[in-house]
Order: structure tokens, then C-alpha cells, then sequence
């Protein structure tokens, strides 16, 4: 399924453009507004990537803490470092544990969290414009249907336009 994405600066801009798509037999089920009042980011499919983010790192963090845990105490067993003589060996093994879990959580924080946010490029854009108080008029279909909008959106002169291709 391909996209096609325009942004315009004010309602009845957006309005108007919606009216000559209808007016040209495009089917209404393949256009969708975005803006105040219209459809949100949310409601047509366009996840939030803090979202994805928070997501990848819980997961990760499944396996990552109990990892760290893990290699922690080896660590501290092949080394055999006592940095905390007031707990003893077993204390100091299980001290290391806690440290290699929390950098565990650490990585799955940071790599986790930050691979979905950076892996959701597309919407980020999207969301900006919404933020800014534009509207988007989004028309999804076969590749006729989308160059046929293009063509027809171009000379209305859209802020911008540019297509994408569903994953």
C-alpha cells in the first residue's frame, strides 16, 4: 500500500483540496484529514515512537538485567575483587550481581528506548506538522491512485507532499 502525504497550512486549504479529490471520483475511504478536529497521529495508524521506544526497552530488559546480574558475579568471582570488605565474599559477589543488572537495565534504557525512537523516522515529521497546527491529507491506494492524487494536489501548491511506502 503506498501513501501519499500533504501538508497544508489551514483548514480550508485542507477543505478545499479534500473537496476536489471527492470531486474527481477518488473513493473517500482512501483519503483521510489529520488535524485539529480531524483525525489525530493515533486514530489513523501513525504510532508514537516514545511509545515504541518505552516498548523495546521493557523487552530488552527481560533479558539484559538478568544477563548483567549474572555476568556480574562472574566477573566478580573470576576477579576476585573485594571492594566492600563489610560484606564479605558472598556479599561482594552479590553487589556485583546488583551493579551488572543495573547496567543491564542501563542498556536496555538507552539501546532499547533509543532504537525506537530513532527506527520510527516517518511519523516523528508527521507529528511535527500536527504539533505546528497544520493539517495533513493523506490519500492511500494503489500506485494509480496515489500518482493520480499527486497530480491533482500539485497545483493547489501543498506546503509539502511526499509519498511513502506502507513496510
Amino acid at each position: 500500500m503506498n501513501y501519499l502525504v500533504s501538508v497544508w497550512g489551514d483548514r480550508i486549504k485542507a477543505e478545499e483540496v479534500y473537496t476536489q479529490l471527492e470531486a474527481a471520483n477518488f473513493p473517500m475511504e482512501n483519503i483521510s484529514i489529520l488535524g485539529k478536529g480531524y483525525k489525530t497521529a493515533e486514530e489513523f495508524g501513525f504510532i508514537d515512537p516514545i511509545e515504541i521506544g518505552r516498548k523495546q526497552a521493557f523487552l530488552m530488559s527481560y533479558w539484559l538485567v538478568p544477563f548483567g546480574f549474572l555476568s556480574g558475579i562472574g566477573f566478580s568471582l573470576v576477579t576476585e575483587l573485594h571492594t566492600f570488605s563489610w560484606a564479605g565474599a558472598i556479599g561482594n559477589h552479590l553487589i556485583g550481581g546488583l551493579l551488572g543488572g543495573f547496567g543491564g537495565a542501563m542498556g536496555s534504557l538507552f539501546v532499547g528506548g533509543g532504537v525506537g525512537v530513532a527506527t520510527s523516522s516517518d511519523s516523528v515529521p508527521i507529528r511535527n506538522r500536527l504539533d505546528e497546527g497544520k493539517y495533513l491529507i493523506v490519500v492511500q491506494g494503489a500506485d494509480s491512485l496515489v500518482v493520480r492524487a499527486n497530480q491533482i494536489m500539485r497545483p493547489l501548491r501543498p506546503e509539502n507532499i511526499q509519498g511513502h511506502i506502507a513496510p
